[in-house]
């Protein structure tokens, strides 16, 4: 990658709806040399893809809550996987190091959401051995951008 990819990825995750005639300004190039640059970006595998970013608090979903998992055994493992996959109100799965295995990102309409989530989808359905819970009062800073600069060499 060089300094117009870099600077291309930093417009588009800024703004990924934007025109190819605005990138191409943006990167001083033309809109098919830009859209070019960016057909190659997709195929390296560095644009995964562009979404919509909902507002969850519009959408009836304000309560964020992260979850420390431990699941126990590796048929456990399969079992949880699967179904964090499948949740909807899961909006992010880690694998971490330390005294827990996974950290979940939570999505709830309220409190009740929560309980429900903790008692019904995870320990009696999926059966997680230890789940810790802690919500999220306010946002400060939530994005999906990541650095987008050459590495200093």
């Amino acid at each position: 990658m060089d300094d117009l990819d870099y600077k291309a990825l930093s417009l588009l995750m800024e703004r990924g709806r934007t025109a190819w005639t605005e990138l191409g300004e943006h990167l001083e190039l033309s809109p098919p040399a830009a859209a070019e640059r960016v057909r190659k970006l997709e195929e390296q595998g560095v644009i995964l893809g562009y979404r919509a970013i909902p507002n969850a608090d519009a959408l009836g979903y304000p309560l964020i809550a992260f979850v420390h998992v431990t699941v126990g055994s590796t048929a456990q493992r399969t079992t949880f996987l699967k179904a964090v996959a499948r949740n909807e109100q899961v909006v992010e799965c880690h694998h971490i190091a330390g005294d827990d295995e996974y950290l979940l990102k939570v999505r709830c309409r309220g409190t009740g959401d929560l309980d429900q989530f903790l008692s019904v989808t995870l320990k009696d359905r999926i059966g997680v051995s230890r789940a810790r819970t802690t919500i999220a009062l306010t946002t400060v800073k939530e994005t999906t951008s990541v650095p987008a600069k050459p590495a200093e060499r």
